[in-house]
């Protein structure tokens, strides 16, 4: 869609068909996707002028939402521009200070997670919410368990694994539901927890982040899944910093920005202007997604020589020079983060040399790794970057005391201005350096595990993912950071799953196939199909 033809429908702060209409559906009459889906005029859910507050942030400010039986809708918006409130209020975790919410054209008050439930309104988050060692029937009907009707009691098992059987069946999820949820993929995790939802009889179903760890194929049959349940009426909410997937699978999008409604545009009347979507949610154009620095790679910093780790790593040798991002590719299980953690000493290895500027060196640890001005970015950074419960000027300072301390006693001060420098130049929105880092978005946490590195001066730092789960707008403030750091002379290793991100990103391509380097592949010379291809273990490695 271009640019100037959205803002011809911009009406009120809606794009694209009104929210506030008089039944559309959202979809032109030719339409097959809409054809082929339960969309329908009927309102099933309205938000009207929520607010919330929290103290020093105001969350949201009188922000509107409307949810059509059958249709996704997508929620779009930054880290921080209040989607997980308004989540949060609508399955009962938060209460809104303000506002007012219809439920099938009724006004309701949500007590609690459980009510929401009760309401038919249903969550599956990024992170699940599943009993590991529970098997996959119980796990669905945790809290619900069918009863046999007796004289006493009891649970009826029996209708427990038919009942959930019968729901994973109608997903398309060949799960037994007697395995233990432990033993499942990510993807089947995920299916267990919409059949949970189902089993609660959600006409609701929120779905957060729902790809960001899903291979294509595994992505393909969500997509597939939601159809069929929209296609019954269910209505679906998707949260996704993945805008590509948005013309894909939604009819509609709402847009939030600093805690504010901006915009609802309709998804299916005409094709989608990706650009115009991000400067909605960033209130700013951003001219180059992928902002690459040109720098002159310099010496080298680091040299890891056949390091291996029996089953996990074998025989990885490679070099990394200061100003150069190295990027690493691969699929699910190549090894890619486990490099990264055996590089850093949080895994032991049998074997191989690491050079940290020409010099043999030992790291046993991650003491020792940091000792070194190596630096771990994590894949997971709320349990691995993060100490949740501390506030941020304690997280920044983590990897540093010695910066901030004499006599190993803490200079406050000092402290203080540390993070504060890095609070500003990173951008990291927090209302005080007191706030504890759990309450900040993940755009944010992403942020101060970046700052703690920064303080720690490291000359050598790993990226795992480091845009993972984070909004566009945040991803390119992630690469600006970047550039910033090879400018500086820092030497950079990224691991992502994001093949644009790789090819934009790196200025060389080392690919893993089953703990293996398969490829080294210059900027200049790599291609997605390249690097599917050796990911998957095809071609030898060129020396080099």
């Amino acid at each position: 869609m271009r640019r100037d033809k959205v803002r011809d429908k911009v009406r009120d702060g809606v794009c694209g068909r009104s929210a506030e209409g008089t039944g559309s559906t959202g979809n032109n009459g030719n339409n097959s996707w809409g054809a082929t889906r339960g969309v329908t005029g009927e309102v099933i859910l309205e938000m009207k002028d929520i607010t919330k507050r929290f103290p020093g942030v105001l969350a949201l400010n009188k922000v509107r939402f409307q949810l059509r039986r059958g249709e996704v809708h997508v929620l779009l918006g930054e880290n921080g521009a209040g989607k997980s409130t308004l989540i949060k209020i609508l399955t009962g975790a938060y209460k809104p200070d303000e506002g007012t919410i219809l439920l099938r054209g009724e006004e309701i008050r949500i007590d609690n997670p459980a009510h929401a439930q009760a309401l038919g309104i249903s969550a599956v988050y990024q992170e699940f919410n599943l009993i590991p060692h529970l098997d996959a029937g119980k796990n669905i009907f945790l809290g619900r368990e069918p009863l046999k009707e007796d004289v006493v009691k009891i649970i009826d098992k029996r209708a427990i694994y038919e009942r959930s059987s019968n729901l994973l069946e109608s997903l398309g999820a060949k799960i037994d539901p007697r395995i233990p949820v432990k033993r499942l993929g990510v993807a089947s995790q995920q299916m267990v927890e919409i059949a949970k939802a189902l089993a609660a009889n959600a006409e609701i179903l929120v779905l957060d982040e729902p790809t960001a760890v899903l291979t294509e194929e595994e992505t393909e049959r969500l997509f597939s899944v939601v159809r069929n349940l929209t296609a019954r009426g269910v209505a679906v909410i998707y949260i996704s910093h993945r805008l590509e997937e948005v013309a894909q699978i939604g009819d509609r999008a709402t847009v939030f920005r600093d805690g504010e409604y901006v915009a609802t545009v309709d998804l299916k009347g005409a094709d989608i202007d990706i650009d115009y979507l991000i400067q909605l949610m960033v209130g700013r154009r951003l001219d180059e997604k992928f902002p690459k620095a040109r720098v002159e790679p310099g010496c080298e910093v680091l040299r890891v020589t056949n390091l291996s780790r029996k089953g996990v790593l074998h025989d990885i040798s490679f070099s990394l020079r200061s100003g150069e991002i190295l990027g690493l590719a691969g699929l699910v299980g190549a090894g890619r983060t486990e490099l990264a953690r055996a590089i850093f000493g949080a895994d032991p290895i049998d074997g191989g040399e690491i050079y940290v500027e020409g010099r043999l060196v030992r790291i046993r640890s991650p003491r020792d790794a940091i000792a070194l001005q190596i630096g771990l970015a994590p894949e997971d950074r709320k349990t691995e970057g993060l100490v949740q419960l501390l506030p941020v000027d304690r997280n920044i300072i983590l990897a540093s005391a010695g910066r901030v301390s004499h006599r190993g006693i803490l200079n406050l001060r000092r402290q203080s201005e540390v993070s504060w420098d890095l609070v500003r130049s990173l951008r990291i929105v927090t209302p005080n350096l007191k706030q504890k880092v759990m309450y900040l978005s993940g755009g944010n946490q992403q942020k101060v595990v970046l700052a703690k590195w920064l303080a720690s001066q490291s000359r050598i730092i790993i990226f795992d993912e480091p845009t993972r789960g984070i909004d566009v707008g945040a991803k390119v403030e992630v690469y600006q950071l970047m550039n910033e750091l090879v400018r500086r002379g820092v030497g950079i290793i990224m691991i992502s799953s994001e093949l644009p991100e790789i090819l934009a990103m790196s200025d060389r391509i080392l690919v893993l196939h089953e703990g293996r380097i398969t490829a080294e592949l210059t900027r200049e010379e790599a291609t997605q199909e390249k690097i599917l291809r050796y990911a998957a273990g095809g071609g030898e490695r060129a020396a080099i």
